[in-house]
């Protein structure tokens, strides 16, 4: 879920165009989630093949990938290692939460309603090893590189974009800004729409690009006071942050102590709240783990890997596939000529 600070940060709408032969960096948690939560078949139960596997996330992550693929950009994805001690508890609420939602499921079953069933269906959504692993073998066979984070893929990514390896992060979450990442794109899709949180219903939602450096400059905070800003506000460490601060007063508290943090958590009495201390989280944040030694190579797209994997395995139209494999085959080795 990340942090809630974008109500805080100026956007710049940008078109998919902009981004063509640039490198971008995906959360693929964050896709995959999305696509777990939004394609779904009218009752709220996901896709499946004849045998009963789970297929939306493979349908998701093929016809969004490929649609940006024929657009020029150069994807890689990162996806999440070891989650940080201090997530435990924030891991133990949204499994309580998919638990009620499940058990809301149920009782609209009960009563037919499609509408709320498709509504607790939704915040069900649970991504397997299986689906982890399935989803890496399918990107590789795209020809796509896929980096596999020590812990937080957001980390990783903004350590790749702040290391100039690529132009921006692809996310909906405000947290790789915290982990420092120069560049951030939200709505990163070619449908430019996004479901509204809590409803079965969409908005537009154009491509926005956030620049780090803007940000600060904007807000008259350095970073460090920004990652405070955003455990004020509550974190996936802290959730809800501090009550009664939000986002405005968080800021205009975070300028007032300036870099005496240890006074400002005192005055806003965060033991009253927290069983543990607030530099954990901030000194999490600053010291993410990610993996330095990664690779970043582009291949042609693995025609037979990826009919087996789609075809084969999970009863995708054939012709569909190669139709989409047709599009994306000459911008694909457009691509490689142009990067090596």
């Amino acid at each position: 879920m990340g942090t809630k600070i974008f109500e805080l940060i100026s956007k710049k709408d940008i078109e998919i165009s902009e981004l063509n032969n640039k490198i971008i960096v995906v959360d693929a948690s964050l896709y995959l989630y999305q696509f777990l939560a939004t394609i779904r078949q009218a009752d709220g139960s996901l896709l499946t093949d004849s045998k009963g596997q789970v297929t939306s996330h493979l349908v998701g992550l093929f016809a969004r990938t490929t649609s940006l693929m024929e657009q020029g950009l150069k994807l890689a994805f990162c996806f999440d290692g070891k989650p940080p001690a201090l997530k435990s508890r924030e891991r133990e609420r949204r499994k309580d939460i998919k638990i009620k939602a499940q058990t809301e499921y149920e009782v609209a079953k009960k009563r037919e309603d499609i509408e709320l069933m498709k509504k607790y269906a939704a915040r069900t959504s649970k991504i397997t090893p299986e689906m982890m692993q399935e989803s890496k073998d399918l990107l590789t066979a795209l020809g796509l590189p896929v980096i596999q984070s020590p812990s937080e893929g957001e980390a990783q990514a903004a350590y790749m974009v702040k290391n100039k390896d690529a132009y921006a992060v692809s996310t909906n979450d405000a947290d790789s800004l915290l982990f420092g990442a120069p560049k951030l794109i939200k709505n990163l899709s070619i449908s430019q729409k996004k479901k509204i949180h809590g409803k079965s219903a969409y908005s537009s939602a154009k491509p926005q690009l956030i620049e780090l450096e803007s940000v600060l400059k904007e807000l008259s905070i350095n970073q460090d006071q920004l990652i405070t800003l955003a455990i004020l506000v509550g974190t996936d460490y802290n959730y809800g942050g501090i009550k009664g601060i939000g986002h405005k007063t968080a800021l205009k508290l975070v300028k007032e102590y300036k870099s005496d943090f240890k006074t400002l958590f005192e005055k806003i009495e965060w033991d009253k709240f927290y069983n543990f201390s607030w530099k954990e989280i901030f000194d999490t944040i600053k010291n993410m783990p990610v993996e330095k030694k990664y690779e970043l190579k582009w291949d042609l797209p693995n025609i037979k890997k990826i009919k087996e994997i789609l075809c084969e395995r999970h009863d995708f139209a054939e012709a569909n596939i190669d139709n989409k494999l047709a599009k994306i085959k000459s911008k694909s080795q457009q691509g490689l000529n142009k990067f090596f």
